[in-house]
């Protein structure tokens, strides 16, 4: 009955979630040709291969499933791999990825009219949601055609769980459709199971994203960018990754902090949405600093102050090149976002106190002082400048990340066992 109330819901606003998506369209060319995916609109899929679908919702889960996708692809060839998004950041990260390699669309709204139409013209055989994703219209027609769900890298924080509990008979239901629950960690199992999650289709597996490696092209454009951009070991490089609104002032504050006992920092700012590079290249005009776009591949010399990260899918570059990070969304109540990527590069991470997205990454690197918690301008200044003083510091710190990193391997081993028993099933 609730999935009832909620679909005739979303019918009720379809109009809106198709001015939605024109004028995505409009503001964005690379959506243009493609607004119609969400509505289901796409080319059918040849029926004479299995077809597996993996859904990411955006950049985030777009990196968490690539160590997946590359084991599914070695170990199950004939495979058709469909990997959907929701934006185009995530649409952006697949295709520099994979090419060709993978069949990309835009995932289809929840509306069942989408939803039946997407699994009519791909046929998939199994379907693997990356971290939590939930809607239920798309799983309730895919249990209806018998084709399994297993949801890997799950994740299911307090504040989700309370609100899916709002609903929870809703909840209960949707989740008994689903094949297998592949959670990180122990609190997310146990909050899925606390929704009413049957524990047989329960598994803890740790985080996937442990198991990215560093390709050894990316390991190198790294080493030759650091040491063009950092004069060949003469400035040092801050990196301030996946920035949200309030969080570049409070950078460029302890930036200019820094500077008085390291004039020639480099500072990194990558916002972490497209729309928001040109507000924030208008905030270092307003500050007076001198910056430059990489967008424009530009020759950095001394007298640049600000690199302005405004292209897509160069964050895990930006990572191996830096002296220290700060993580954004933890400034503001966001949540925080991934700090798995610059523990693989060895890199000493600083962040805000809003971790609530995850807790337990953060909290391993802090057990081991691989991080470093700051709450403004003056706490970020002080720590970076300790950071880039103290050499010894600065490889404890990168070397503890690493650590953490390297020790957490293995979940792809784990989820991949439950793909393969759904694989081979078929």
């Amino acid at each position: 009955m609730l999935r009832l109330f909620y679909t005739v819901s979303l019918y009720f606003l379809t109009p809106f979630l198709l001015l939605r998506t024109l004028l995505r369209a409009i503001r964005a060319s690379q959506h243009g040709n493609r607004w119609y995916q969400r509505f289901g609109f796409i080319p059918k899929i040849p029926s004479h291969r299995q077809v597996v679908w993996i859904h990411c919702v955006s950049v985030g889960e777009t990196l968490a499933a690539v160590p997946l996708i590359k084991k599914i692809q070695t170990d199950y060839p004939d495979r058709i791999l469909v990997v959907t998004t929701t934006t185009l950041t995530g649409s952006e990260r697949v295709k520099s990825i994979f090419s060709d390699d993978v069949y990309h669309v835009y995932a289809p709204y929840d509306l069942p009219y989408a939803v039946r139409r997407f699994l009519k013209q791909t046929h998939p055989s199994l379907v693997i949601i990356m971290e939590t994703e939930l809607w239920p219209n798309m799983i309730h027609y895919c249990s209806h055609a018998n084709i399994p769900v297993v949801v890997a890298n799950a994740r299911m924080s307090s504040k989700s769980l309370k609100g899916y509990k709002r609903f929870s008979s809703f909840t209960v239901s949707m989740l008994k459709k689903i094949s297998y629950v592949i959670a990180q960690y122990d609190n997310d199992g146990k909050n899925f199971l606390e929704l009413g999650l049957p524990e047989s289709k329960l598994m803890i597996a740790g985080n996937i994203k442990f198991d990215s490696s560093l390709e050894s092209d990316l390991v190198n454009k790294a080493s030759k960018l650091k040491a063009e951009w950092s004069d060949v070991g003469q400035r040092k490089i801050f990196l301030a990754a996946s920035t949200h609104f309030g969080e570049d002032e409070i950078i460029l504050e302890a930036y200019k902090q820094i500077k008085i006992s390291h004039p020639e920092l480099l500072l990194i700012i990558v916002p972490r949405h497209p729309e928001r590079f040109n507000s924030v290249a208008n905030l270092f005009s307003r500050h007076k600093l001198s910056f430059v776009r990489r967008s424009n591949n530009p020759k950095i010399t001394i007298n640049d102050q600000i690199l302005l990260g405004d292209t897509m899918g160069e964050l895990m570059l930006f990572y191996g090149l830096c002296d220290v990070t700060f993580v954004g969304g933890s400034l503001v109540p966001v949540g925080g976002h991934s700090l798995i990527e610059p523990a693989i590069w060895g890199a000493p991470i600083i962040s805000g106190p809003f971790l609530h997205n995850f807790l337990d990454v953060s909290k391993l690197l802090k057990n081991v002082e691989g991080m470093a918690i700051c709450k403004d301008s003056i706490s970020i200044a002080e720590t970076v400048s300790e950071i880039l003083k103290d050499a010894n510091k600065s490889k404890r710190m990168g070397n503890a990340a690493k650590l953490i990193a390297d020790s957490n391997r293995g979940a792809l081993e784990k989820i991949t066992k439950i793909i393969d028993s759904e694989i081979l099933s078929q």
